[in-house]
């Protein structure tokens, strides 16, 4: 018996329907926005909602069960003493971190790159273990090998050079000295490899030009290598501004129940003391805000400084 003319015509649009809904989805106008939409939805859901939702809640004062609009209250009892301190603390700890943190994983990448280093592969896989680990897990240790007592490691590391011992956390140079240290213990590794892959992309030629010139070493890494490490090297330093001023857990595993005179306060600290540890998620909210502007402000006129806005031609 042969099909009759109706149920080959629903045949073929069952057949024809799925072909051009994939058509659609194949198609070079819509596959990037397919591509992209599970950023754009994170975006809006983990970022863009929460960034609204808290500069709305800088402007009320929120207690159980009772939400009051009180306008900018919350940003006038920002600017006292205390938040000037943990700026001050939070300022020191993002210069002296991305000073650390692009200079010396330059020159280590440059040593790691050279032609003298074997088993480079071993070292690349090695330099990203700090990074893996918590930073609770590595702060506890930290706090053992720069304990109070004379038996820690970091004080008969001194006993042994004729120096006293230190209480290390109790000091406030030695504190700013045991945040920056976990900081680059972790992340030193990791950007490492960022300009060991950036140094892949140095045409050879040019080195090789370079030596015919009479090029010394020191000339050769300013001219030929420090030009093309130029893109990375202002992504490795907008990321350690960025880090630094929302550093919480380096301050909070040595710190847990407060510093003594604040000297290891930091802002986002300061944000969970006031939001979090006393109740008061407007002030806050409030903080974070100033945060945010912070650092929107740092990282925009670092950019300007670097160049980055500028064309390739320029």
């Amino acid at each position: 018996m042969l099909p009759s003319p109706k149920m080959t015509a629903v045949q073929d649009i069952h057949v024809k329907s799925p072909n051009k809904i994939l058509r659609f989805l194949n198609s070079k106008k819509v596959v990037p926005y397919v591509f992209v939409s599970p950023f754009v939805l994170s975006f809006f859901i983990f970022t863009f909602y929460p960034t609204i939702k808290a500069i709305i809640m800088s402007f009320q004062s929120i207690l159980p069960g009772q939400v009051t609009f009180i306008g900018l209250r919350n940003y006038s009892r920002i600017f006292n003493p205390t938040f000037y301190k943990a700026l001050s603390n939070t300022s020191i700890y993002v210069i002296f971190t991305v000073v650390i943190l692009v200079i010396v994983p330059i020159i280590l990448a440059v040593l790691l790159d050279s032609k003298f280093v074997k088993y480079k592969v071993l070292f690349r896989a090695s330099l990203f273990i700090p990074a893996l680990t918590s930073t609770i897990v590595a702060g506890m240790v930290f706090r053992l090998l720069f304990g109070e007592t004379d038996s820690a490691a970091a004080n008969q590391v001194l006993h042994w050079l004729n120096l006293e011992s230190v209480e290390w956390r109790y000091k406030a140079w030695s504190g700013m000295l045991l945040m920056v240290l976990l900081c680059c213990w972790r992340w030193m590794g990791v950007n490492i490899l960022y300009f060991l892959a950036a140094l892949q992309n140095v045409p050879r030629e040019l080195y090789e030009s370079a030596d015919i010139d009479g090029a010394s070493r020191f000339q050769k890494f300013r001219f030929v290598t420090l030009p093309f490490l130029k893109p990375v090297t202002i992504f490795v330093s907008t990321i350690s501004v960025i880090g630094g001023f929302r550093m919480f857990e380096e301050s909070f595993v040595y710190w847990t129940g407060g510093s003594p005179g604040n000297i290891g306060l930091t802002v986002v600290g300061y944000l969970y003391q006031q939001g979090i540890q006393q109740n008061n998620m407007g002030f806050g909210a409030a903080i974070g805000v100033i945060l945010m502007l912070i650092i929107f402000v740092v990282s925009f006129i670092q950019l300007i400084l670097t160049g980055a806005f500028k064309r390739g031609d320029e």
